[in-house]
C-alpha cells in the first residue's frame, strides 16, 4: 500500500529546530514497516491545532487520493483537536490512519478528538480567566505594560535585525533550490508550485505563492 505522510508542529520553532519533526517521522516509517507499506511523500505543516484550514493536509489527502493510498498521521492530536474536522477528514473518501492508534475505528478516533477538544477549551478558559483576574487586580497587560514595549529606534532596529536573521535562517534550506531552478528559466509560480509539492510551507505556515519565491530571492 501506498503511504503518505503528515507531519505537524504548532510553533515556527519547532519546524525551523526540527523539534518533534524526527519523532513523528520515524513513526510513520514504522508504521510503513510494519504494514508493509510504502512511503511515497510527506507533507509537513506548521499551524495551530485549533485551526481546520491546512493547506499542507489538502494537498497530503489530493496525493494519497491521487495514488489510491492511504494518509498516515504520527498522532492523532498532531492531526486536530476539533470533532468536527476529524468527522470531515472521515468523510473525504481518504482512507488514513494514526501510527500511535493503528487501525483505530471511527467512534473511537470521534471519543479522543472530542477529548482532545474538551482539554483544548479547558486550557483556553482559564487563561482568559488568570488574565482577567490579573488585570482586575490592576496588572497592566499586552501593550499597557511598558516592558512589553519598543522603548527606543534602537530597540526596533535590533528586533527588526533579528526578524531578518530569524527569516534567513529558515529559508537558508529552500534558497538553493530557488536559485538553481530560476537558474534553469523555471517561472515564479512554477518553482512555487514544486515547493508546495515537495511539502515546504513559508515561515507562517502558509503555502509558497509566486510573491513569497521573489522575496525570498531577492533577500539571497
Amino acid at each position: 500500500m501506498k503511504l503518505v505522510g503528515y507531519i505537524r508542529v504548532s510553533t515556527d520553532k519547532q519546524g525551523k529546530s526540527g523539534l518533534g519533526l524526527e519523532a513523528q517521522r520515524r513513526a510513520v516509517a514504522e508504521y510503513a514497516r510494519q504494514h508493509n507499506g510504502e512511503s511515497v511523500a510527506e507533507y509537513r505543516e506548521v499551524e495551530t491545532g485549533k485551526r481546520s484550514n491546512r493547506p499542507q493536509l489538502q494537498a497530503a489527502l489530493a496525493h494519497a487520493k491521487q495514488v489510491r493510498g492511504k494518509l498516515i498521521v504520527a498522532k492523532l492530536d498532531r492531526l486536530a483537536r476539533n470533532v468536527h474536522f476529524i468527522s470531515g477528514l472521515m468523510e473525504s473518501g481518504v482512507p488514513f490512519d494514526c501510527a500511535d492508534r493503528p487501525g483505530a475505528d471511527p467512534f473511537r478516533l470521534h471519543i479522543e478528538s472530542a477529548i482532545a477538544e474538551e482539554e483544548a477549551r479547558k486550557i483556553s478558559k482559564r487563561t482568559k480567566e488568570a488574565l482577567a483576574e490579573a488585570k482586575a487586580a490592576g496588572t497592566k497587560l499586552g501593550a499597557a505594560n511598558p516592558a512589553c514595549r519598543n522603548l527606543d529606534d534602537r530597540a526596533r532596529r535590533k528586533g527588526a535585525k533579528a526578524t531578518r536573521t530569524k527569516a534567513a535562517a529558515y529559508y537558508a534550506d529552500v534558497l538553493p533550490i530557488i536559485t538553481e531552478r530560476r537558474a534553469d528559466g523555471a517561472s515564479l509560480q512554477t518553482v512555487a508550485d514544486e515547493l508546495n509539492a515537495a511539502g515546504h510551507v513559508t515561515q507562517r505556515g502558509l503555502p509558497y505563492t509566486a510573491t513569497a519565491v521573489y522575496r525570498i530571492e531577492s533577500r539571497g
